[in-house]
């Protein structure tokens, strides 16, 4: 760690991590609060604030439980033991719980009705008609998917799986004399829809009831000796953190796919029942899980609320949702001129979903038939499941190209799916590289070598996000497309280094980690600080996911000391406290949350007067600077390096989706009375679509022919 003063290190100067993370999934839950949002919008963000919380448990409660139980007491960076931050883990997931159900119950399912979607709760509700129609769906549909599960001294307690929606029951044998219970449970079938739309209502309403409401109405069919006693519906949630020891793993492919299976049966962290639940049935289900009071979630709604994002699916419904936004052409390929052609007119900026990320996929697509391509060497971290870009790279391999792909197969949730491409991949005749030893492979490069009429030529791509056409048109990110010359040397010794090859003396223009991304990156905060010092002007802007480096964050406080202006866009998980006097009072944090996710990673340095500006696939973590392969690239076009100063700008005058970091850790939406409202999202909207069509215009212009009739020469 470079020397930095201890009062910028003290613990109580940073924020814990987990604590900062359940802090975003407020803000998300917060739009789904938000009355100015179309209702099918806020059903959305809900859903996503039920995701993201399974998510954080599964990962981030499960590693902390992990460290208890290997009695691990080092403190974290804002001086908090495991034991204590799982503790107040606790307090702040069930206190956001608990306004998730209430934002459903109080608001959403009565605005929902009033616009002609009913939600019938319980199944206890149907009428006589509906119940009838319920059933039949229930004996034709349903029943024979299901697989009832008696428990008793020849049957033991089922193996629950992770994340699985099962509906436990209390059963007494009908003609038993001792009225004795039994235990008993379904699980409700997820290849089934769990949102079953009735008939329509007397005024064309819509209705729906949930999956688990069915199947419980009907349990007596299910146990037919038996009587229902109570039934009540529950869902577990387990650790899917698994550790890897790399460097024993004889095939890491092997040793993923074994790991992949224990995560459906890896501790239970979390259970969550029906709050009206059977203290009966509630006991048994907390000793055969083992599971304590505080990992408890009684509910007072639907458990897993991500089915909300299915209904936002629902058609009838699009004047309650934004319009949908088609991503705009990219002005620079809006020729007949082919992509190498274009590339090589000069670098090429690419800002999605506001733009398309078609030529992302074309690059690739047209490098697989191109005669004169001769190899195609990209990284996969995150793909869609239809990807139309490893298609073209195993026609690529087909058609005699050298294809190296790197599939990270550690990328956590998409580890399978990336195992099923990189078979594919090799089946093809692709060379795949399965990550590195110890490390992640997050950086996001595509290189293509050609030969051309004046020797090789190395056309590259860089990005802040992923290779997955489904998500770019969600996920807000930034790329880069050039045929520099140093650029490609450097991108030829990124896949040398990946497969094996020892790293190149010097690096021309891109940054790495885990090599030396963290010390440029700290060198440039200081000259900063430097600047300011001697009374220059000092200023740094940087948007990204998250923000937990003690090293940057403590250097960022040593630069705002100094007075050097420092606005942050952060969208998730921020360590740092902003505008704590004599600490951090020339910082302000924002945090954009949107219709789409903010993914992009923008750094810009004053420099003194000759700003430098980078782009990148790393966050300022200590994952992303230690223990990941990442690159951080510089815009040096003139035009474009605007461009991306502008997208900052815009950001940070975000007046309606921006949320401000507090000093006391919390964020509140900016006072709008009186301004001009800014909404970034909407503004590079527009403003893509301006562009698109200034450059038909244009086109038009050049399209023009005019005839001259020939004059006589006499």
């Amino acid at each position: 760690m470079a020397e930095i003063d201890e009062k910028y290190l003290k613990p109580e100067n940073y924020v814990n991590r987990e604590m900062s993370w359940l802090e975003f999934d407020f803000r998300i839950l917060g739009e789904a609060r938000d009355k100015t949002i179309p209702l099918f919008e806020r059903l959305k963000f809900l859903s996503i604030t039920s995701s993201n919380l399974d998510e954080f448990f599964m990962v981030r409660v499960a590693s902390l439980k992990d460290m208890v139980h290997a009695k691990y007491k080092k403190p974290d960076i804002a001086g908090l033991r495991p034991e204590q931050q799982l503790e107040l883990i606790g307090e702040k997931t069930h206190e956001l719980v608990n306004l998730q159900y209430s934002t459903y119950n109080r608001s959403l399912l009565p605005a929902l009705k009033q616009q002609g979607l009913q939600i019938i709760c319980e199944h206890e509700e149907l009428s006589e008609a509906d119940g009838a129609f319920v059933d039949k769906f229930f004996h034709e549909d349903v029943y024979p998917v299901l697989t009832p599960m008696a428990v008793d001294s020849s049957r033991p307690f089922p193996l629950i799986r992770n994340k699985s929606l099962n509906i436990a029951a209390l059963v007494q044998k009908k003609d038993s004399e001792d009225g004795e219970l039994e235990f008993a449970m379904v699980q409700v079938p997820s290849v089934l829809p769990r949102i079953v739309e009735l008939p329509a209502g007397p005024e064309g309403e819509h209705r729906v009831i949930l999956l688990e409401e069915v199947i419980e109405r009907n349990m007596k069919d299910l146990f037919l000796n038996y009587n229902i006693v109570t039934a009540h519906p529950f869902r577990i949630m387990r650790n899917a953190d698994f550790t890897l020891d790399e460097e024993e793993a004889e095939d890491l492919l092997e040793e993923i796919q074994k790991q992949l299976k224990k995560r459906q049966w890896g501790e239970v962290i979390r259970l969550e029942v029906e709050e009206k639940v059977d203290k009966r049935l509630l006991k048994i289900l907390k000793r055969e899980l083992s599971v304590s009071n505080e990992d408890i979630y009684e509910i007072s709604g639907p458990l897993d609320l991500t089915f909300l994002m299915k209904m936002y699916g629902m058609s009838g419904f699009d004047h309650l949702k934004e319009p949908i936004y088609t991503p705009q052409p990219v002005p620079a390929f809006m020729n007949d001129d082919d992509i190498f052609t274009n590339i090589r007119k000069g670098d090429i900026l690419l800002h999605h979903p506001y733009q398309t990320f078609d030529p992302v996929v074309n690059l690739v697509q047209r490098a697989a038939k191109d005669p004169d391509v001769l190899a195609i060497k990209q990284t996969l971290y995150r793909v869609s499941g239809h990807s139309p870009i490893v298609a073209a790279l195993a026609e690529a391999a087909e058609n005699g190209k050298q294809v190296s792909v790197l599939v990270e197969l550690k990328a956590r949730f998409d580890e399978e799916n990336n195992i099923n491409w990189a078979k594919k991949l090799e089946k093809a005749g692709c060379h795949v590289i399965y990550g590195l030893v110890g490390l992640k492979t997050h950086c996001k490069i595509t290189l293509v070598v050609r030969r051309e009429e004046d020797g090789i030529r190395r056309y590259v791509h860089l990005g802040t996000g992923n290779y997955n056409d489904s998500t770019a048109k969600l996920y807000t990110d930034c790329g880069l497309m050039t045929c520099h010359p140093l650029i490609g040397e450097d991108a030829t010794a990124v896949f040398n280094m990946l497969s094996g090859y020892s790293e190149p003396p010097t690096w021309n223009r891109l940054i790495l980690a885990p090599l030396w991304l963290r010390n440029r990156c700290v060198r440039m905060i200081r000259r900063e600080t430097m600047r300011a010092r001697e009374g220059k002007p000092a200023h740094i802007m940087a948007k990204m996911n998250s923000l937990c480096d003690r090293e940057i964050i403590a250097c960022l406080y040593e630069a705002s000391c100094a007075g050097v202006k420092i606005e942050l866009v952060v969208r998730g998980i921020c360590c740092l406290k902003a505008g704590v006097p004599g600490l951090s009072e020339n910082i302000s944090v924002h945090s954009i949350v949107g219709n789409f996710l903010e993914h992009a990673r923008i750094f810009y340095f004053e420099n003194g007067g000759s700003p430098e500006v980078y782009m990148g696939s790393a966050d300022w973590m200590p994952r992303n600077l230690d223990k990941r392969v990442e690159i951080m690239f510089p815009v040096e076009d003139p035009v474009l390096k605007e461009q991306v100063i502008h997208i900052l700008k815009v950001q940070l005058e975000d007046n309606v989706k921006a949320h401000i970091l507090q000093p006391d850790g919390t964020y509140e939406k900016i006072d709008k009375r009186g301004k001009v409202l800014v909404t970034a999202q909407q503004q590079f909207c527009e403003e893509a679509i301006a562009m698109a069509k200034a450059a038909v215009k244009q086109d038009d212009v050049h399209n023009t022919r005019v005839f001259v009739p020939a004059e006589s020469q006499n």
